[in-house]
């Protein structure tokens, strides 16, 4: 009798696992919406990680990226990222999956994934979220203070993240998408970038 083809791994369930991702996206994507919302309904234990928000601890001398980009907002860029990396693995050491998020542009290596990997690990899962210009513009209109930028910058910014097409990584495009809606497309495509690793 010939011998049975051996059974097939079963899928992956993101929901289920302990991981890290990191949400990529230009401002007014959702990032940290969509990040919220999914560490908010997973069945394990999930932290939510923003560097936007880390990098906003320094209160005096915060140097800030839209009064012009420097060695003093670059420092301060990189800082944050070291502190997001050693949080998330300290998560991740306990059991604890995490998201992050950041604006990571494609022609930016200095300040591009490979701090990423370095800081979190090999296993970090990258994906991009990249809705339409109309749609970034217009949750752009919504925010206020420093989180809020100029009409101009954010489609130089949104321009610029059009570099991942191509690249390998998974992008959803969230414009007819609601935050449950982009979270529920996320698992699934975590779930294929679990299965077969993208290289990057």
């Amino acid at each position: 009798m010939p011998a049975a083809p051996p059974a097939s791994a079963p899928a992956p369930d993101p929901a289920a696992t302990t991981l890290a991702v990191l949400l990529i996206g230009p401002a007014g994507a959702g990032k940290t919406s969509v990040a919220k919302y999914w560490a908010d309904h997973r069945r394990v234990p999930t932290a939510h990680i923003s560097l936007d928000d880390v990098r906003e601890w320094v209160r005096s001398g915060f140097a800030d990226p839209q009064s012009g980009w420097n060695d003093h907002s670059e420092a301060q860029y990189r800082l944050a990222r070291r502190t997001c990396g050693f949080a998330a693995r300290n998560f991740l050491a306990n059991g604890i999956s995490c998201i992050l998020d950041d604006a990571v542009f494609p022609d930016r290596p200095v300040v591009g994934l490979g701090g990423w990997k370095r800081h979190v690990g090999p296993g970090l899962l990258p994906v991009v979220l990249l809705p339409g210009l109309d749609v970034v513009l217009e949750r752009n209109a919504e925010r206020s203070g420093n989180r809020r930028l100029t009409d101009e910058e954010v489609a130089r910014i949104h321009g610029r993240m059009a570099g991942w097409y191509g690249s390998g990584l998974p992008i959803v495009d969230n414009s007819q998408l609601d935050v449950p809606g982009t979270a529920r497309v996320l698992d699934e495509v975590i779930a294929r970038a679990m299965a077969s690793p993208p290289s990057w």
